[in-house]
């Protein structure tokens, strides 16, 4: 058992930004707010068999990468806000830890090495998140609201005043939207306000959408109003589940992003997918349509296509592209997507359960020279293992041919790891470049891409 007054070296950082040391017994020990080449004491919480979990009490040696955080809502403290993990540590450093956890988990999870390690993809550290969930609570013992993330391992919500991760005009509105909750009739029925910007010729499109228990009176309607109209917002209101998301009142500019080198504007609604981070998509669309080279008298197939983000820009270069998805409203958004970017006789899009794909799934979409995988945290299994097994047997499908470049976009790189395997030992690909995308900077969450050939 670790003592509190025992002296441990940190040895590395772990997913979830915890320094990972060993006690005097051997033991295993993740600290929360330690810094590889640290010496620290720690308190420990919670005691394993194999390992222990604690936080810093006392540092005897500090890291050069330990920087003072942006935030004050950031720490090891009562109260303290969840949403980042890493602020102690500097942002080229984090980029480092999680190409390293790409690496990694390639290696130990599928037995994979690529065979060139790409620069990651970096951009602004703060400020860039034009997509978050904050909750809403009237706290009616205090007669104040709370509108923010939720603190450190807790249900409360954090006392967040500001919030350098979130653009620095959401990060104003804290506060006045914390008054605008208080002032309404249903403040204690609200406990929900998702924000979705968006980024059209320079001009940005701030949405709010509001989660409302019961039906909003007209007082209430009202001072939603008066708030858009002096704080420049878009307010959405959601009686029930995402599809009935609505706008307060009709009209006014259209909430898009753009990929400007491809000429493509991409209208959405707030609560469908889209990056949090606008930046870094447009780098990542890059990169991706780089690394697949498509020639013009190519077909491509875009799985989990999504809205068509990179669908669309595919079809700028090939001759024609498929995008796949698992949700009808998202297909037809597609559709409408690729109308009002003229590219509709370049494209194509089916709703497919790509949970569920099998060997003869695969060959009836026919061949393609190319495909872009971009699927949520779960990856993509059933698809890469269908793959594997055409590759693996050629007789199941005489005649069909496997695409000769993948470019797979990963949220997860335990399930890249997972599916690469398949690829990589079974399907005879080669995972030919790899790198960490740092989407989401001073938090754990690791964004990746990897492209395979055979």
């Amino acid at each position: 058992m670790t003592q509190q007054s025992e002296w441990l070296k940190v040895e590395s950082l772990d997913i979830e930004a915890q320094g990972i040391a060993h006690n005097s017994e051997g033991k295993v020990v993740f600290i929360e707010g330690a810094l590889p080449g640290e010496e620290v004491q720690v308190h420990v919480g919670r005691k394993k068999n194999n390992w222990e979990q604690g936080s810093l009490v006392a540092l005897r040696r500090e890291s050069s990468q330990r920087v003072s955080p942006g935030c004050p809502h950031f720490g090891l403290h009562a109260g303290a806000c969840g949403g980042c993990k890493m602020q102690h540590l500097h942002v080229s450093a984090q980029v480092a830890v999680k190409q390293r956890v790409v690496e990694d988990n390639l290696w130990h999870l599928g037995k994979v090495k690529a065979e060139r390690l790409l620069r990651p993809i970096e951009g602004p550290a703060w400020g860039y998140r034009y997509r978050a969930r904050l909750s809403v609570r009237y706290v009616a013992k205090k007669g104040e609201v709370l509108v923010g993330f939720h603190e450190r391992k807790s249900r409360y919500i954090a006392d967040m005043q500001q919030c350098r991760i979130l653009p620095k005009k959401i990060s104003d509105l804290l506060m006045p939207l914390r008054a605008l909750i208080a002032s309404m009739d249903e403040r204690d029925r609200l406990p929900q306000i998702e924000l979705a910007m968006g980024d059209v010729d320079g001009m940005q499109i701030t949405a709010l959408v509001l989660r409302h228990l019961e039906p909003l009176g007209e007082a209430d309607r009202q001072r939603l109003r008066d708030f858009a109209a002096l704080h420049d917002v878009q307010w959405w209101l959601q009686p029930k589940g995402p599809d009935t998301v609505h706008l307060l009142d009709e009209g006014g500019i259209e909430l898009a992003y753009t990929l400007p080198e491809f000429g493509i504007v991409m209208p959405f609604k707030p609560t469908d997918f889209t990056q949090v981070n606008h930046h870094i998509n447009t780098v990542l669309v890059g990169r991706a349509l780089r690394l697949l080279e498509v020639q013009p008298q190519e077909r491509v197939i875009d799985w989990f296509c999504g809205l068509g983000n990179f669908t669309l820009p595919l079809a700028t270069q090939a001759r024609e592209v498929l995008g796949i998805e698992g949700s009808e409203a998202l297909v037809q958004r597609s559709r409408e997507n690729a109308r009002r970017n003229k590219l509709e006789h370049k494209t194509s899009f089916v709703v497919r359960n790509l949970f569920e794909m099998t060997p003869a799934m695969l060959v009836a979409d026919g061949h393609a020279d190319r495909w872009l995988v971009d699927p949520p945290r779960e990856g993509a299994f059933a698809l890469a293992k269908a793959l594997a097994d055409l590759c693996a047997d050629p007789s199941l499908a005489p005649g069909w041919q496997p695409p000769q470049r993948i470019v797979y976009v990963s949220c997860n790189p335990a399930t890249l790891a997972r599916d690469a395997g398949l690829l990589v030992n079974v399907g005879g690909y080669r995972c030919t470049a790899a790198s960490a995308v740092n989407m989401f900077p001073h938090t754990a969450h690791v964004e990746s891409i990897a492209m395979f050939e055979r």
